[in-house]
């Protein structure tokens, strides 16, 4: 418990705004990292995923690509793209490292929310004279955005926590004091640093919790006026005998 008490202690230290990487300046730093990463692999895998889940073509490449790329080890990963990149492009080797990371959790959002849209609805689009763009745009994205926002959800939790490897290449971030910590034996620095990732984490989940709540549309598809195919009942009087 002494413990905690010391991490919460080291964290709301005047001595975290001094030194050569303050706590403010290395939260920036992991959240630059997690946005960046994130955006990018959400500017590629969510048309990707779309245009699977619009034609139900290239499902099985998709899931089998975000299979293998969850299975590759981050610290592994962003080691090697480093070596191969060479120093000078440390910082784009590990963010190529954590879009790939990003990647499959948008994509089976994108492809999973067009999916599990209720086929009658697009159908009754297509009666309507809609185009297939016009469905996609009109329909399959707005229907699909909650599992839309809960795979970036998931892609970003991912990342919020994966970036504090960028630190064991030289990059800062909230991992610079973890590393720190464990080279100079100081547990109540790693714990501290720990404890404001978690912090992020957290933050970042109630926020995409919140989008995906209000994503969701009020109408579940296109409205269709029902025509009038029988002739209303016209009430019959009767004379008495």
């Amino acid at each position: 418990m002494n413990l905690f008490l010391d991490a919460f202690a080291w964290i709301f230290s005047p001595d975290r705004l001094a030194g050569s990487l303050t706590l403010p300046t290395a939260i920036a730093q992991h959240l630059a990292f997690t946005f960046g990463s994130v955006a990018i692999a959400a500017i590629i895998a969510i048309p990707l995923g779309w245009l699977i889940g619009h034609t139900g073509r290239g499902r099985e490449i998709a899931v089998f690509l975000s299979g293998a790329a969850r299975a590759l080890p981050a610290l592994g990963l962003v080691v090697l793209l480093v070596m191969l990149a060479g120093v000078n492009l440390k910082t784009e080797a590990a963010v190529t490292a954590f879009v790939v990371l990003a990647i499959p959790s948008i994509l089976a959002g994108a492809y999973s929310g067009i999916e599990a849209i209720d086929r009658t609805v697009i159908d009754a689009g297509r009666a309507m004279g809609m185009t297939e763009w016009q469905i996609l745009f009109r329909i399959e994205m707005p229907l699909g955005l909650s599992l839309l926002f809960g795979g970036l959800r998931s892609a970003t939790l991912q990342v919020v926590a994966t970036v504090t490897i960028a630190a064991y290449v030289g990059l800062g971030g909230l991992g610079f004091f973890m590393i720190q910590g464990l080279q100079t034996r100081d547990f109540t620095e790693v714990l501290g640093a720990a404890i404001v990732v978690v912090a992020l984490a957290l933050v970042l989940d109630g926020i995409f919790a919140l989008l995906a709540r209000f994503a969701v549309p009020r109408t579940t598809g296109p409205r269709i006026r029902r025509r009038q195919t029988e002739p209303a009942a016209v009430p019959v009087l009767q004379t008495s005998p």
